[in-house]
């Protein structure tokens, strides 16, 4: 009984607020403010204006460099699951044989390159790298460079899987 009626005070409350009428949206400000809010938008989905090279995400990795790598050829032809080799590269994580890196703080990022943070987890471990990935052929090459105290020591390069 002692706690009761705080109860039903509190949802006397929550009843009320659940029926006031929600505040009135503020009218648009004119074709300028229109303008802006487009504009933000198309910056914070990646599209660009016509005509404009298309805008990056800065918490993604660069689409160009999205696909399969392998370290040697034989990384992108395996049927039997042993690519040691291979890297998978998506929008916000590199996938190797027994590991995946997660995208973190991004450094810096161009439509060839980037640069950040990953935190790695495989065989029952985890670790943050810090990871820069160039692109260079045309796109056929993607050279990794590790920095930090488990870093490979030398960088990595890995040749574009064909589709």
């Amino acid at each position: 009984m002692k706690y009761a009626l705080p109860l039903v005070a509190a949802a006397t409350l929550a009843l009320l607020g659940a029926c006031s009428k929600e505040p009135a949206e503020p009218e648009a400000q004119g074709t300028d403010a229109t303008a802006m809010e487009s504009a933000s938008a198309g910056a914070e989905t990646g599209t660009a204006a016509p005509g404009e090279p298309p805008a990056l995400a800065g918490d993604e990795i660069p689409e160009a460099m999205r696909g399969r790598w392998g370290l040697v050829p034989a990384d992108c032809t395996s049927t039997k699951g042993d690519a040691k080799g291979l890297m998978t590269v998506e929008a916000d994580s590199l996938k190797f044989y027994e590991s995946v890196a997660t995208l973190g703080m991004v450094e810096n990022v161009e439509p060839d390159a980037i640069s950040a943070a990953y935190e790695f987890s495989g065989e029952g471990q985890t670790w943050i790298l810090d990871v820069s990935l160039e692109m260079s052929d045309d796109g056929q090459t993607l050279v990794r460079h590790d920095k930090g105290p488990d870093a490979m020591p030398d960088p990595l390069t890995y040749t574009r899987c064909a589709a």
